[in-house]
């Protein structure tokens, strides 16, 4: 959908996740190009309520143009992203692109929130986002096209989503100090580091079990707004491009995309995504 002529050819993509949703899209877009993309996941086996492992993904990229790389692990433990990216570099020869893409979620208010549930999410979002990056840099260090995107929101700071679900809030907002720490700390090495978020809800297993089954899915756009988004941002200079919370619709409007229809819904009908205050 992107009329961009700039590839990611030849370059290679870790992710976090990816065997479905939104991650699953990134990569399969990158995949197009001819990209190398390696994943690691926990969904070795199926599941009963959601669909794809990091086997079928790669399966996918393969067939849609890219090289794959299935690492089973774990985005907590240090030893498993040390393998994920030990087995990327032996198999496609370094690390051009970080995607922070696996997350947790529970909107759950304070009182209700059990605190597992709660680590989980400061374990996979804030703690995995910063362990992949951390031990990817040596290796993106070395590459000419060098980026870190991680899915989270911009850092608003009004008080209604804290007050609304906490938990989730700093698990998120983790994330985005990250890219904000990142964009910083690396200024001057050509590594970019940028988060994208979504202007909507987007149509995922997230969405339909956990926020509002298929009417809310009905209400969402496709993960192929965010893959497209994610596309423009990865083909741009890193030198130029760092430190920015993207929203999808407007990385396409800077592309000249404003026809959404393809990514569905009307606007009229579309669930305006949290963390964002206004259309």
């Amino acid at each position: 959908m992107t009329d961009s002529t700039r590839s990611l050819a030849g370059r290679t993509l870790l992710m976090s996740g990816g065997s479905r949703g939104i991650g699953l899209a990134i990569a399969l877009r990158a995949a197009r190009d001819g990209a190398n993309v390696a994943m690691l996941a926990k969904t070795d086996k199926p599941h009963p309520k959601l669909e794809g492992t990091v086997h079928t993904a790669a399966a996918e990229i393969e067939s849609a143009g890219g090289r794959a790389l299935a690492v089973v692990g774990d985005v907590r433990d240090e030893n498993s992203v040390a393998e994920a990216v030990e087995k990327t570099v032996a198999e496609f020869g370094g690390i051009d692109i970080v995607v922070n893409n696996a997350s947790a979620i529970d909107l759950s208010p304070t009182p209700s929130l059990d605190m597992k549930k709660y680590d989980l999410m400061q374990d996979i979002n804030c703690r995995g986002s910063f362990l992949l990056a951390k031990t990817a840099l040596p290796h993106l260090e070395k590459s000419e096209a060098a980026h870190v995107l991680t899915l989270s929101p911009p850092l608003n700071l009004n008080p209604k989503w804290a007050g609304s679900f906490l938990g989730y809030t700093i698990a998120k907002y983790g994330m985005s100090l990250v890219t904000l720490g990142l964009s910083e700390e690396l200024k001057g090495k050509s590594i970019a580091a940028n988060s994208l978020w979504p202007r909507t809800t987007i149509a995922t297993a997230a969405v339909a079990n956990l926020l509002g089954g298929e009417e809310m899915v009905a209400r969402s756009r496709t993960p192929e707004i965010m893959a497209d988004a994610a596309h423009e941002i990865l083909t741009r200079d890193p030198g130029e491009c760092t430190g920015n919370f993207f929203i999808d619709d407007e990385v396409l409007a800077e592309a000249g995309i404003t026809d959404l229809s393809p990514y569905g819904g009307e606007k009229e009908q579309l669930e305006l995504d949290i963390f964002l205050d206004s259309w």
